[in-house]
């Protein structure tokens, strides 16, 4: 190699190694979809409070939708039609505190790892379930109930199972934006109270 090629050579190094460390880091997602590895829909609305089903397939994986820590963790379906006891009705489920203070809420799963627990630290899109029609989803399309609220004591279903409208931030988290609820979820909590009656319904 004559002098000038390796002049060149080396300030070719020299230049992308500058490049490289210059360049800006791609950060992980804050948030992603709940739903992974299967087609699904899911509406704007939901009955009785603010909530969104996502309906796909039994099995399908619930992932955590941000990282944080798991809060609540129901393996056993006690729902009857008998009783229909609002603290039942989810069937399967798993509480979540994201890293933005903001509690994430899955239910009607078929399956929960072995591995969540209460204190488990999860990342944003690290599978925790899969999808199934436990509680009272028994007999109806599988989906996964979504709700989005605030930290509570345990058995607090009634806030646990969705206080704010999940669909715009399914909407942006779809499409790939990390979209925050933890603001509004702040200004509704200061508005309502922490611990609200339970609703008639």
């Amino acid at each position: 190699m004559n002098a000038v090629i390796r002049r060149r050579f080396i300030v070719l190094l020299v230049v992308t190694s500058l490049v490289s460390a210059t360049a800006p880091a791609q950060a992980a997602p804050k948030y992603v979809f709940p739903i992974q590895g299967c087609s699904f829909t899911y509406g704007r609305y939901h009955h009785n409070y603010p909530a969104s089903d996502i309906l796909t397939k039994v099995g399908c994986l619930f992932v955590a939708p941000t990282s944080g820590v798991i809060d609540e963790v129901n393996r056993k379906d006690r729902f009857t039609w008998k009783t229909n006891l609002g603290a039942d009705r989810g069937g399967l489920s798993i509480s979540l505190i994201g890293d933005d203070g903001v509690r994430y809420y899955g239910s009607h799963l078929s399956y929960i790892s072995a591995k969540v627990v209460p204190g488990l630290r999860v990342k944003a899109g690290e599978t925790i379930g899969k999808v199934g029609q436990s509680g009272d989803a028994k007999g109806l399309a599988a989906h996964l109930h979504f709700g989005i609220s605030w930290p509570t004591p345990k058995g607090i279903w009634w806030v646990r199972r969705g206080e704010l409208y999940p669909w715009p931030f399914l909407d942006a988290w779809r499409a790939g934006k990390d979209l925050s609820p933890a603001r509004s979820i702040k200004v509704l909590e200061a508005k309502i109270g922490a611990v609200p009656k339970i609703p008639a319904y």
